[in-house]
Protein backbone atom coordinates (compact mmCIF):
# COMPACT_ATOMS: atom_id res chain seq x y z
CA UNK A 1 0.00 0.00 0.00
CA UNK A 2 0.99 3.63 -0.54
CA UNK A 3 2.74 4.84 2.62
CA UNK A 4 1.53 8.18 3.87
CA UNK A 5 3.78 8.31 6.91
CA UNK A 6 6.23 6.17 8.89
CA UNK A 7 7.42 6.50 12.52
CA UNK A 8 10.25 4.37 13.95
CA UNK A 9 11.02 3.23 17.52
CA UNK A 10 7.39 2.86 18.54
CA UNK A 11 6.61 0.61 21.50
CA UNK A 12 3.49 -1.55 21.67
CA UNK A 13 2.40 -2.39 25.23
CA UNK A 14 0.77 -5.72 26.12
CA UNK A 15 -1.55 -5.22 29.07
CA UNK A 16 -2.00 -8.87 30.04
CA UNK A 17 1.57 -10.07 30.30
CA UNK A 18 4.70 -8.67 31.86
CA UNK A 19 6.62 -9.25 28.65
CA UNK A 20 8.90 -6.47 27.51
CA UNK A 21 7.07 -4.06 25.20
CA UNK A 22 7.48 -4.74 21.49
CA UNK A 23 9.54 -2.20 19.56
CA UNK A 24 8.84 -1.45 15.92
CA UNK A 25 7.72 0.87 13.15
CA UNK A 26 4.32 2.46 12.64
CA UNK A 27 3.09 3.02 9.08
CA UNK A 28 0.08 5.14 8.16
CA UNK A 29 -1.34 4.21 4.76
CA UNK A 30 -4.46 5.53 3.02
CA UNK A 31 -6.57 2.74 4.54
CA UNK A 32 -4.64 1.12 7.43
CA UNK A 33 -2.46 1.77 10.42
CA UNK A 34 0.25 -0.92 10.29
CA UNK A 35 2.62 -1.78 13.12
CA UNK A 36 5.66 -3.91 12.26
CA UNK A 37 7.34 -5.45 15.31
CA UNK A 38 11.10 -5.22 14.72
CA UNK A 39 11.96 -6.96 18.01
CA UNK A 40 10.21 -10.24 17.09
CA UNK A 41 12.26 -13.16 15.74
CA UNK A 42 9.60 -13.74 13.11
CA UNK A 43 8.23 -10.62 11.38
CA UNK A 44 4.95 -9.67 13.09
CA UNK A 45 2.49 -7.17 11.71
CA UNK A 46 -0.66 -5.66 13.20
CA UNK A 47 -3.05 -4.09 10.70
CA UNK A 48 -5.76 -1.74 11.94
CA UNK A 49 -8.26 -0.44 9.41
CA UNK A 50 -8.90 3.30 9.86
CA UNK A 51 -12.67 2.70 9.73
CA UNK A 52 -12.36 0.31 12.69
CA UNK A 53 -10.97 3.06 14.92
CA UNK A 54 -13.56 4.35 17.41
CA UNK A 55 -11.40 6.67 19.54
CA UNK A 56 -7.79 7.93 19.62
CA UNK A 57 -6.44 9.36 22.90
CA UNK A 58 -3.17 11.05 23.79
CA UNK A 59 -2.25 10.04 27.35
CA UNK A 60 0.07 11.94 29.74
CA UNK A 61 3.80 11.72 29.04
CA UNK A 62 5.65 8.74 30.59
CA UNK A 63 9.36 8.02 31.00
CA UNK A 64 9.15 5.78 27.89
CA UNK A 65 7.61 8.49 25.68
CA UNK A 66 4.24 9.76 24.46
CA UNK A 67 1.42 7.20 24.79
CA UNK A 68 -1.33 6.89 22.18
CA UNK A 69 -4.34 4.73 23.04
CA UNK A 70 -6.54 3.44 20.21
CA UNK A 71 -9.92 1.80 20.81
CA UNK A 72 -11.48 -0.03 17.87
CA UNK A 73 -15.09 -0.82 17.02
CA UNK A 74 -14.20 -4.52 16.84
CA UNK A 75 -12.90 -4.24 20.44
CA UNK A 76 -9.20 -4.22 19.57
CA UNK A 77 -7.26 -1.93 21.93
CA UNK A 78 -3.75 -0.82 20.90
CA UNK A 79 -1.51 1.06 23.32
CA UNK A 80 1.48 2.64 21.54
CA UNK A 81 4.28 4.73 23.03
CA UNK A 82 5.94 7.11 20.55
CA UNK A 83 9.36 8.65 21.25
CA UNK A 84 8.85 12.18 19.91
CA UNK A 85 5.96 14.48 20.82
CA UNK A 86 5.74 15.87 17.27
CA UNK A 87 5.46 12.36 15.78
CA UNK A 88 2.81 11.42 18.34
CA UNK A 89 0.76 14.54 17.58
CA UNK A 90 0.99 14.01 13.80
CA UNK A 91 -0.13 10.37 14.07
CA UNK A 92 -2.93 11.45 16.42
CA UNK A 93 -4.30 14.18 14.12
CA UNK A 94 -3.93 11.99 11.01
CA UNK A 95 -5.86 9.13 12.66
CA UNK A 96 -8.64 11.46 13.83
CA UNK A 97 -9.11 12.60 10.24
CA UNK A 98 -8.72 9.18 8.59
CA UNK A 99 -11.03 7.38 11.04
CA UNK A 100 -13.88 9.89 10.65
CA UNK A 101 -14.55 10.53 6.96
CA UNK A 102 -17.12 13.22 6.22
CA UNK A 103 -18.51 11.95 2.89
CA UNK A 104 -19.69 8.44 2.02
CA UNK A 105 -17.51 8.46 -1.11
CA UNK A 106 -14.42 8.50 1.16
CA UNK A 107 -15.32 5.09 2.63
CA UNK A 108 -13.03 2.13 1.92
CA UNK A 109 -15.63 0.25 -0.18
CA UNK A 110 -15.35 2.84 -2.95
CA UNK A 111 -11.59 2.35 -3.34
CA UNK A 112 -11.37 -1.37 -2.41
CA UNK A 113 -10.49 -3.14 -5.63
CA UNK A 114 -9.94 -6.91 -5.50
CA UNK A 115 -8.95 -8.54 -8.78
CA UNK A 116 -12.47 -9.37 -9.90
CA UNK A 117 -14.24 -8.88 -13.22
CA UNK A 118 -17.20 -6.49 -13.47
CA UNK A 119 -19.36 -9.50 -14.35
CA UNK A 120 -18.38 -11.43 -11.20
CA UNK A 121 -18.91 -8.35 -9.05
CA UNK A 122 -22.45 -8.01 -10.40
CA UNK A 123 -23.11 -11.73 -9.88
CA UNK A 124 -21.95 -11.24 -6.27
CA UNK A 125 -24.69 -8.69 -5.68
CA UNK A 126 -27.31 -11.09 -7.09
CA UNK A 127 -26.28 -13.93 -4.76
CA UNK A 128 -28.94 -13.00 -2.20
CA UNK A 129 -32.42 -12.61 -3.71
CA UNK A 130 -35.13 -11.87 -1.16
CA UNK A 131 -37.89 -12.86 -3.59
CA UNK A 132 -36.52 -16.41 -3.50
CA UNK A 133 -36.88 -16.41 0.30
CA UNK A 134 -40.49 -15.25 0.08
CA UNK A 135 -41.13 -18.00 -2.50
CA UNK A 136 -39.63 -20.47 -0.04
CA UNK A 137 -42.27 -19.32 2.47
CA UNK A 138 -44.95 -19.87 -0.18
CA UNK A 139 -45.48 -16.20 -1.09
CA UNK A 140 -47.29 -14.97 -3.13
CA UNK A 141 -50.36 -16.97 -2.01
CA UNK A 142 -54.08 -16.43 -1.32
CA UNK A 143 -53.36 -14.18 1.66
CA UNK A 144 -50.07 -12.39 0.93
CA UNK A 145 -48.58 -10.61 -2.08
CA UNK A 146 -45.33 -8.92 -3.06
CA UNK A 147 -46.23 -5.39 -4.12
CA UNK A 148 -44.21 -2.62 -5.77
CA UNK A 149 -46.46 0.07 -4.26
CA UNK A 150 -43.27 1.63 -2.82
CA UNK A 151 -41.30 1.56 -6.10
CA UNK A 152 -40.76 5.34 -6.06
CA UNK A 153 -40.36 5.41 -2.26
CA UNK A 154 -43.60 7.41 -2.01
CA UNK A 155 -45.14 5.25 0.73
CA UNK A 156 -41.96 5.04 2.82
CA UNK A 157 -38.49 6.28 1.89
CA UNK A 158 -36.72 3.91 4.31
CA UNK A 159 -38.43 0.72 3.04
CA UNK A 160 -37.31 -1.21 -0.06
CA UNK A 161 -39.22 -0.77 -3.37
CA UNK A 162 -40.95 -4.15 -2.97
CA UNK A 163 -42.73 -5.13 0.25
CA UNK A 164 -45.00 -7.99 1.30
CA UNK A 165 -48.48 -7.01 2.52
CA UNK A 166 -51.82 -8.81 2.98
CA UNK A 167 -53.62 -9.32 -0.34
CA UNK A 168 -56.76 -7.86 1.28
CA UNK A 169 -55.02 -4.51 1.91
CA UNK A 170 -55.54 -2.39 -1.21
CA UNK A 171 -53.44 0.63 -2.19
CA UNK A 172 -55.73 3.08 -0.35
CA UNK A 173 -55.32 1.05 2.87
CA UNK A 174 -51.53 0.91 2.44
CA UNK A 175 -51.22 4.67 1.83
CA UNK A 176 -53.70 5.56 4.59
CA UNK A 177 -51.84 3.35 7.07
CA UNK A 178 -48.49 4.91 6.07
CA UNK A 179 -49.79 8.37 7.06
CA UNK A 180 -50.63 7.06 10.53
CA UNK A 181 -47.27 5.35 11.14
CA UNK A 182 -44.07 7.12 12.18
CA UNK A 183 -41.92 7.78 9.07
CA UNK A 184 -44.50 5.95 6.94
CA UNK A 185 -43.22 2.55 8.09
CA UNK A 186 -46.43 0.56 7.61
CA UNK A 187 -46.98 -3.04 8.81
CA UNK A 188 -45.22 -5.41 6.36
CA UNK A 189 -44.45 -9.13 6.47
CA UNK A 190 -41.18 -10.33 7.97
CA UNK A 191 -41.71 -14.08 8.14
CA UNK A 192 -44.52 -16.51 7.36
CA UNK A 193 -44.57 -19.79 9.31
CA UNK A 194 -45.86 -22.11 6.59
CA UNK A 195 -47.00 -24.83 8.98
CA UNK A 196 -49.95 -22.80 10.28
CA UNK A 197 -50.06 -19.47 8.32
CA UNK A 198 -49.05 -17.42 11.39
CA UNK A 199 -47.01 -14.37 10.38
CA UNK A 200 -44.45 -12.08 11.95
CA UNK A 201 -44.97 -8.50 10.72
CA UNK A 202 -43.14 -5.28 11.58
CA UNK A 203 -43.78 -1.54 11.50
CA UNK A 204 -43.13 1.69 13.43
CA UNK A 205 -45.24 3.21 16.21
CA UNK A 206 -48.64 4.70 15.34
CA UNK A 207 -49.16 8.47 15.47
CA UNK A 208 -52.02 7.92 17.89
CA UNK A 209 -51.21 10.20 20.81
CA UNK A 210 -53.90 9.68 23.44
CA UNK A 211 -56.94 9.36 21.17
CA UNK A 212 -56.21 9.66 17.43
CA UNK A 213 -57.23 6.74 15.22
CA UNK A 214 -57.01 5.79 11.55
CA UNK A 215 -59.52 3.61 9.72
CA UNK A 216 -57.00 2.39 7.10
CA UNK A 217 -54.51 1.38 9.78
CA UNK A 218 -57.24 -0.56 11.59
CA UNK A 219 -58.12 -2.24 8.26
CA UNK A 220 -54.44 -3.08 7.71
CA UNK A 221 -54.20 -4.88 11.06
CA UNK A 222 -57.49 -6.64 10.40
CA UNK A 223 -56.12 -7.84 7.03
CA UNK A 224 -53.02 -9.25 8.78
CA UNK A 225 -55.17 -11.04 11.34
CA UNK A 226 -57.52 -12.46 8.69
CA UNK A 227 -54.55 -13.72 6.63
CA UNK A 228 -54.23 -16.32 9.41
CA UNK A 229 -57.68 -18.00 9.53
CA UNK A 230 -56.50 -20.47 12.18
CA UNK A 231 -56.37 -17.83 14.94
CA UNK A 232 -59.16 -15.59 16.26
CA UNK A 233 -56.68 -12.92 17.46
CA UNK A 234 -53.24 -11.45 16.81
CA UNK A 235 -50.57 -10.01 19.09
CA UNK A 236 -49.25 -6.47 18.82
CA UNK A 237 -45.88 -6.36 20.56
CA UNK A 238 -44.27 -3.07 21.58
CA UNK A 239 -40.62 -3.81 22.33
CA UNK A 240 -40.15 -0.63 24.39
CA UNK A 241 -40.49 -0.36 28.16
CA UNK A 242 -44.07 0.78 28.87
CA UNK A 243 -42.92 4.05 30.44
CA UNK A 244 -41.02 5.03 27.27
CA UNK A 245 -44.02 4.21 25.07
CA UNK A 246 -46.29 6.31 27.29
CA UNK A 247 -43.88 9.24 27.05
CA UNK A 248 -44.15 8.93 23.25
CA UNK A 249 -47.95 9.19 23.56
CA UNK A 250 -47.53 12.64 25.05
CA UNK A 251 -45.59 13.57 21.88
CA UNK A 252 -48.46 12.46 19.62
CA UNK A 253 -47.05 8.99 18.93
CA UNK A 254 -47.22 5.93 21.20
CA UNK A 255 -49.01 2.61 20.78
CA UNK A 256 -52.24 1.05 19.53
CA UNK A 257 -55.44 1.51 21.54
CA UNK A 258 -56.97 -1.97 21.94
CA UNK A 259 -60.48 -0.44 21.86
CA UNK A 260 -59.94 0.68 18.24
CA UNK A 261 -58.51 -2.56 16.84
CA UNK A 262 -60.57 -5.75 16.71
CA UNK A 263 -59.17 -8.91 18.28
CA UNK A 264 -55.67 -7.70 19.11
CA UNK A 265 -53.79 -8.60 22.28
CA UNK A 266 -51.29 -5.92 23.22
CA UNK A 267 -48.00 -6.74 24.94
CA UNK A 268 -45.03 -4.66 26.10
CA UNK A 269 -41.59 -6.29 26.10
CA UNK A 270 -39.12 -3.91 27.71
CA UNK A 271 -35.95 -3.60 25.64
CA UNK A 272 -34.13 -0.36 26.46
CA UNK A 273 -33.36 2.36 23.89
CA UNK A 274 -30.17 2.95 21.89
CA UNK A 275 -28.70 5.36 24.48
CA UNK A 276 -29.03 2.88 27.36
CA UNK A 277 -27.40 0.18 25.18
CA UNK A 278 -24.50 2.44 24.17
CA UNK A 279 -23.76 3.27 27.82
CA UNK A 280 -24.08 -0.38 28.83
CA UNK A 281 -21.51 -1.48 26.24
CA UNK A 282 -19.17 1.30 27.36
CA UNK A 283 -19.34 -0.01 30.95
CA UNK A 284 -18.78 -3.58 29.74
CA UNK A 285 -15.66 -2.55 27.82
CA UNK A 286 -14.30 -0.72 30.87
CA UNK A 287 -14.59 -4.03 32.75
CA UNK A 288 -12.86 -5.90 29.89
CA UNK A 289 -9.98 -3.42 30.02
CA UNK A 290 -9.27 -3.65 33.76
CA UNK A 291 -5.54 -4.31 34.19
CA UNK A 292 -5.75 -7.17 36.71
CA UNK A 293 -9.24 -7.34 38.16
CA UNK A 294 -10.17 -9.51 41.11
CA UNK A 295 -13.00 -11.98 40.51
CA UNK A 296 -15.42 -9.81 42.49
CA UNK A 297 -14.36 -6.65 40.56
CA UNK A 298 -14.98 -8.40 37.26
CA UNK A 299 -18.33 -9.94 38.24
CA UNK A 300 -19.57 -6.73 39.89
CA UNK A 301 -18.52 -4.71 36.83
CA UNK A 302 -20.22 -7.17 34.48
CA UNK A 303 -23.42 -7.00 36.56
CA UNK A 304 -23.32 -3.18 36.81
CA UNK A 305 -22.91 -2.83 33.04
CA UNK A 306 -26.32 -4.51 32.61
CA UNK A 307 -25.10 -5.93 29.28
CA UNK A 308 -26.22 -9.53 29.75
CA UNK A 309 -29.52 -8.31 31.17
CA UNK A 310 -30.13 -6.47 27.89
CA UNK A 311 -29.08 -9.54 25.85
CA UNK A 312 -31.60 -11.57 27.86
CA UNK A 313 -34.36 -8.99 27.17
CA UNK A 314 -33.76 -9.24 23.40
CA UNK A 315 -33.68 -13.04 23.59
CA UNK A 316 -36.89 -13.16 25.68
CA UNK A 317 -38.66 -11.04 23.06
CA UNK A 318 -37.53 -13.35 20.24
CA UNK A 319 -38.68 -16.39 22.23
CA UNK A 320 -42.08 -14.78 22.91
CA UNK A 321 -42.62 -14.21 19.17
CA UNK A 322 -41.54 -17.73 18.22
CA UNK A 323 -43.84 -19.31 20.83
CA UNK A 324 -46.80 -17.12 19.82
CA UNK A 325 -46.37 -18.19 16.19
CA UNK A 326 -45.65 -21.89 16.74
CA UNK A 327 -47.60 -22.79 19.88
CA UNK A 328 -50.48 -20.31 19.86
CA UNK A 329 -50.67 -20.22 16.03
CA UNK A 330 -51.14 -16.44 16.29
CA UNK A 331 -49.73 -13.75 14.01
CA UNK A 332 -47.62 -11.03 15.63
CA UNK A 333 -47.05 -7.38 14.69
CA UNK A 334 -43.88 -5.91 16.21
CA UNK A 335 -42.77 -2.30 16.59
CA UNK A 336 -40.56 -0.07 18.72
CA UNK A 337 -40.39 3.66 17.92
CA UNK A 338 -39.21 3.75 14.31
CA UNK A 339 -39.10 -0.01 13.74
CA UNK A 340 -35.48 -0.26 12.62
CA UNK A 341 -33.56 -1.16 15.82
CA UNK A 342 -35.27 -3.33 18.45
CA UNK A 343 -37.81 -4.48 15.87
CA UNK A 344 -35.02 -5.76 13.59
CA UNK A 345 -33.38 -7.60 16.51
CA UNK A 346 -36.57 -9.32 17.61
CA UNK A 347 -37.98 -10.26 14.18
CA UNK A 348 -34.68 -11.71 12.95
CA UNK A 349 -34.13 -13.64 16.18
CA UNK A 350 -37.64 -15.13 16.10
CA UNK A 351 -37.14 -16.17 12.45
CA UNK A 352 -33.86 -17.85 13.41
CA UNK A 353 -35.59 -19.79 16.21
CA UNK A 354 -38.42 -20.95 13.93
CA UNK A 355 -36.59 -21.78 10.71
CA UNK A 356 -33.44 -23.93 10.30
CA UNK A 357 -32.75 -22.34 6.89
CA UNK A 358 -31.61 -19.14 8.64
CA UNK A 359 -29.05 -21.21 10.57
CA UNK A 360 -27.18 -22.07 7.36
CA UNK A 361 -24.54 -19.87 5.69
CA UNK A 362 -26.85 -18.71 2.89
CA UNK A 363 -29.89 -18.41 5.16
CA UNK A 364 -28.12 -16.21 7.69
CA UNK A 365 -27.02 -13.88 4.89
CA UNK A 366 -30.62 -13.73 3.63
CA UNK A 367 -31.83 -12.95 7.16
CA UNK A 368 -29.43 -10.02 7.55
CA UNK A 369 -30.25 -8.69 4.06
CA UNK A 370 -34.00 -9.00 4.69
CA UNK A 371 -34.46 -7.82 8.28
CA UNK A 372 -31.57 -5.39 8.66
CA UNK A 373 -30.32 -4.06 5.34
CA UNK A 374 -33.49 -3.95 3.20
CA UNK A 375 -35.71 -2.81 6.07
CA UNK A 376 -33.59 0.23 6.85
CA UNK A 377 -31.51 -0.40 9.96
CA UNK A 378 -29.36 2.74 9.99
CA UNK A 379 -25.96 1.02 9.83
CA UNK A 380 -24.18 4.23 8.85
CA UNK A 381 -25.45 6.07 11.97
CA UNK A 382 -25.42 3.17 14.45
CA UNK A 383 -21.85 2.18 13.49
CA UNK A 384 -20.54 5.74 13.17
CA UNK A 385 -19.23 5.20 9.63
CA UNK A 386 -19.07 8.95 9.06
CA UNK A 387 -18.28 11.91 11.30
CA UNK A 388 -21.79 12.47 12.70
CA UNK A 389 -23.86 12.63 15.88
CA UNK A 390 -22.23 10.33 18.49
CA UNK A 391 -25.64 9.92 20.17
CA UNK A 392 -26.85 8.02 17.08
CA UNK A 393 -24.16 5.34 17.57
CA UNK A 394 -25.39 2.18 19.33
CA UNK A 395 -24.47 -1.55 19.35
CA UNK A 396 -27.87 -2.77 18.12
CA UNK A 397 -26.47 -5.16 15.51
CA UNK A 398 -23.71 -6.30 17.90
CA UNK A 399 -26.45 -7.39 20.33
CA UNK A 400 -28.17 -9.42 17.62
CA UNK A 401 -24.88 -11.13 16.70
CA UNK A 402 -24.29 -11.89 20.38
CA UNK A 403 -27.81 -13.37 20.75
CA UNK A 404 -26.96 -15.73 17.87
CA UNK A 405 -23.71 -16.68 19.63
CA UNK A 406 -25.61 -17.33 22.89
CA UNK A 407 -27.92 -19.67 20.92
CA UNK A 408 -24.86 -21.44 19.48
CA UNK A 409 -23.68 -22.15 23.04
CA UNK A 410 -27.01 -23.83 23.85
CA UNK A 411 -27.37 -25.60 20.48
CA UNK A 412 -23.82 -26.34 19.27
CA UNK A 413 -25.01 -28.72 16.52
CA UNK A 414 -27.80 -26.52 15.10
CA UNK A 415 -25.76 -23.96 13.11
CA UNK A 416 -23.83 -24.58 9.90
CA UNK A 417 -21.38 -21.78 10.75
CA UNK A 418 -19.02 -21.20 13.67
CA UNK A 419 -18.15 -18.24 15.90
CA UNK A 420 -15.58 -16.96 13.38
CA UNK A 421 -18.33 -16.41 10.83
CA UNK A 422 -20.19 -14.14 13.27
CA UNK A 423 -16.97 -12.24 14.05
CA UNK A 424 -16.19 -11.80 10.32
CA UNK A 425 -19.63 -10.32 9.70
CA UNK A 426 -19.33 -8.08 12.76
CA UNK A 427 -15.89 -6.87 11.60
CA UNK A 428 -17.19 -6.01 8.14
CA UNK A 429 -20.24 -4.13 9.39
CA UNK A 430 -17.67 -1.64 10.71
CA UNK A 431 -14.90 -2.04 8.11
CA UNK A 432 -16.82 -0.33 5.26
CA UNK A 433 -14.78 -2.57 2.93
CA UNK A 434 -17.93 -3.91 1.26
CA UNK A 435 -21.04 -2.03 0.18
CA UNK A 436 -23.68 -4.07 2.04
CA UNK A 437 -23.73 -2.07 5.28
CA UNK A 438 -23.17 1.43 3.93
CA UNK A 439 -25.88 4.09 4.16
CA UNK A 440 -29.09 3.85 6.16
CA UNK A 441 -31.65 2.37 3.73
CA UNK A 442 -32.17 0.97 0.22
CA UNK A 443 -32.86 4.38 -1.34
CA UNK A 444 -29.65 5.83 0.07
CA UNK A 445 -27.65 2.85 -1.21
CA UNK A 446 -29.15 3.37 -4.67
CA UNK A 447 -28.26 7.08 -4.55
CA UNK A 448 -24.68 6.19 -3.57
CA UNK A 449 -24.56 3.67 -6.49
CA UNK A 450 -23.41 0.98 -4.06
CA UNK A 451 -24.36 -1.81 -6.47
CA UNK A 452 -22.30 -0.33 -9.33
CA UNK A 453 -19.31 0.95 -7.37
CA UNK A 454 -18.65 -1.52 -4.54
CA UNK A 455 -18.43 -5.26 -3.82
CA UNK A 456 -20.76 -7.48 -1.80
CA UNK A 457 -19.49 -9.19 1.35
CA UNK A 458 -21.39 -12.47 0.86
CA UNK A 459 -19.36 -14.10 -1.98
CA UNK A 460 -16.17 -13.17 -0.11
CA UNK A 461 -17.43 -15.04 3.00
CA UNK A 462 -18.61 -18.06 1.00
CA UNK A 463 -15.08 -18.44 -0.41
CA UNK A 464 -13.87 -18.88 3.19
CA UNK A 465 -16.64 -21.36 4.01
CA UNK A 466 -14.22 -24.13 4.98
CA UNK A 467 -12.70 -22.20 7.89
CA UNK A 468 -16.07 -20.74 8.94
CA UNK A 469 -17.88 -24.09 9.05
CA UNK A 470 -19.11 -25.67 12.29
CA UNK A 471 -17.80 -29.27 12.41
CA UNK A 472 -20.59 -30.20 14.86
CA UNK A 473 -23.43 -29.17 12.53
CA UNK A 474 -25.95 -31.99 12.23
CA UNK A 475 -27.70 -30.83 9.11
CA UNK A 476 -30.87 -29.08 8.18
CA UNK A 477 -33.36 -31.55 9.61
CA UNK A 478 -31.78 -32.26 13.02
CA UNK A 479 -33.38 -29.25 14.74
CA UNK A 480 -36.55 -27.66 13.47
CA UNK A 481 -37.47 -24.99 16.02
CA UNK A 482 -35.07 -23.97 18.78
CA UNK A 483 -36.45 -23.42 22.28
CA UNK A 484 -33.63 -21.80 24.24
CA UNK A 485 -33.50 -21.51 28.00
CA UNK A 486 -33.47 -17.82 28.93
CA UNK A 487 -32.94 -18.17 32.68
CA UNK A 488 -30.05 -15.95 33.81
CA UNK A 489 -27.58 -18.84 34.22
CA UNK A 490 -27.95 -19.65 30.48
CA UNK A 491 -26.09 -16.50 29.40
CA UNK A 492 -22.31 -16.38 29.10
CA UNK A 493 -19.79 -13.56 28.78
CA UNK A 494 -18.51 -13.64 25.18
CA UNK A 495 -14.76 -13.50 25.65
CA UNK A 496 -14.21 -14.33 21.96
CA UNK A 497 -15.83 -11.01 20.98
CA UNK A 498 -14.90 -8.53 23.69
CA UNK A 499 -11.42 -9.86 24.55
CA UNK A 500 -10.63 -11.43 21.19
CA UNK A 501 -7.44 -9.45 20.62
CA UNK A 502 -5.93 -10.06 24.04
CA UNK A 503 -3.51 -12.78 23.00
CA UNK A 504 -2.39 -13.66 26.51
CA UNK A 505 -5.89 -14.77 27.43
CA UNK A 506 -6.65 -17.48 24.89
CA UNK A 507 -5.74 -21.15 24.66
CA UNK A 508 -3.46 -21.72 21.69
CA UNK A 509 -5.99 -23.65 19.63
CA UNK A 510 -9.75 -23.72 19.61
CA UNK A 511 -11.45 -27.07 20.28
CA UNK A 512 -13.55 -26.67 17.13
CA UNK A 513 -10.35 -26.27 15.07
CA UNK A 514 -9.18 -29.63 16.40
CA UNK A 515 -12.52 -31.13 15.46
CA UNK A 516 -12.37 -29.59 11.99
CA UNK A 517 -8.92 -31.15 11.47
CA UNK A 518 -10.21 -34.54 12.65
CA UNK A 519 -13.16 -34.06 10.34
CA UNK A 520 -10.85 -33.47 7.36
CA UNK A 521 -8.89 -36.57 8.30
CA UNK A 522 -12.08 -38.61 8.43
CA UNK A 523 -13.18 -37.21 5.09
CA UNK A 524 -9.84 -38.23 3.55
CA UNK A 525 -10.32 -41.73 4.90
CA UNK A 526 -13.88 -41.71 3.58
CA UNK A 527 -12.61 -40.84 0.10
CA UNK A 528 -10.08 -43.68 0.27
CA UNK A 529 -12.84 -45.95 1.51
CA UNK A 530 -15.11 -45.02 -1.37
CA UNK A 531 -12.62 -45.11 -4.26
CA UNK A 532 -9.47 -47.04 -3.41
CA UNK A 533 -10.67 -49.72 -1.02
CA UNK A 534 -12.81 -51.65 -3.56
CA UNK A 535 -9.78 -51.80 -5.91
CA UNK A 536 -7.54 -52.96 -3.06
CA UNK A 537 -10.06 -55.59 -2.02
CA UNK A 538 -10.40 -56.76 -5.59
CA UNK A 539 -6.64 -57.19 -5.91
CA UNK A 540 -6.48 -58.93 -2.53
CA UNK A 541 -9.29 -61.23 -3.60
CA UNK A 542 -7.48 -62.17 -6.81
CA UNK A 543 -4.21 -62.70 -5.00
CA UNK A 544 -5.95 -64.85 -2.38
CA UNK A 545 -7.69 -66.88 -5.06
CA UNK A 546 -4.38 -67.56 -6.79
CA UNK A 547 -2.71 -68.74 -3.59
CA UNK A 548 -5.58 -70.95 -2.46
CA UNK A 549 -3.09 -73.29 -0.86
CA UNK A 550 -2.46 -70.64 1.77
CA UNK A 551 -5.93 -70.31 3.33
CA UNK A 552 -7.23 -68.63 0.18
CA UNK A 553 -10.80 -69.61 0.97
CA UNK A 554 -10.74 -67.41 4.06
CA UNK A 555 -9.41 -64.38 2.16
CA UNK A 556 -11.87 -64.48 -0.70
CA UNK A 557 -14.90 -65.24 1.42
CA UNK A 558 -14.17 -62.69 4.12
CA UNK A 559 -12.29 -59.76 2.63
CA UNK A 560 -14.58 -59.26 -0.33
CA UNK A 561 -17.57 -58.64 1.90
CA UNK A 562 -18.91 -55.10 2.07
CA UNK A 563 -18.76 -55.18 5.85
CA UNK A 564 -15.07 -54.36 5.65
CA UNK A 565 -16.51 -50.83 5.68
CA UNK A 566 -16.72 -51.24 9.43
CA UNK A 567 -13.10 -50.09 9.36
CA UNK A 568 -14.47 -46.58 8.81
CA UNK A 569 -17.67 -45.66 10.57
CA UNK A 570 -19.89 -44.27 7.81
CA UNK A 571 -22.50 -42.80 10.21
CA UNK A 572 -19.70 -41.01 12.05
CA UNK A 573 -18.42 -39.48 8.81
CA UNK A 574 -21.92 -38.49 7.73
CA UNK A 575 -22.47 -36.91 11.12
CA UNK A 576 -19.23 -34.95 10.94
CA UNK A 577 -19.64 -33.85 7.35
CA UNK A 578 -22.96 -32.10 8.02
Amino acid sequence: PHHVRCVENVKLLDRYTNRKAANGTLYLTATHLIYVDASAEVRKEIWILHHHIATVEKLPLTTAGYPLLIHCKNFHVAHFVIGQERDCHEVYTSLLKLSQPVKSEELYAFSYNPKMSKENREIGWKLIDLKVDYQRMGIPNDYWEITDVNKDYEVCNTYPPEIVVPRAANKAVVIGSSRFRSRGRIPVLSYLYKENNAAICRCSQPLSGFSARCLEDEQMLQAIREANPGSPFMYVVDTRPKLNAMANRAAGKGYENEDNYDNIRFKFIGIENIHVMRNSLQKLLEVCEMKSPSMSDFLTGLENSGWLRHIKAVMDAGVFLAKAVKDEKASVLVHCSDGWDRTAQVCSLASLLLDPFYRTFKGFMVLIEKEWIAMGHKFSHRCGHLDGDPKEVSPVFTQFIECVWQLMQQFPCAFEFNERFLLEIHDHVYSCQFGNFLGTCHKEREDLKIFEKTHSLWPFLLQKKQELRNPLYRGFTAYKELQPNTLPFSFQFWCGMYNRFDKGMHPKQCVLDHLAEQNEGLNDIAVINRFDLPKILNLLGKSCAQSSSVAGSWCSSSLNKADVNIWISTPLIANFRG
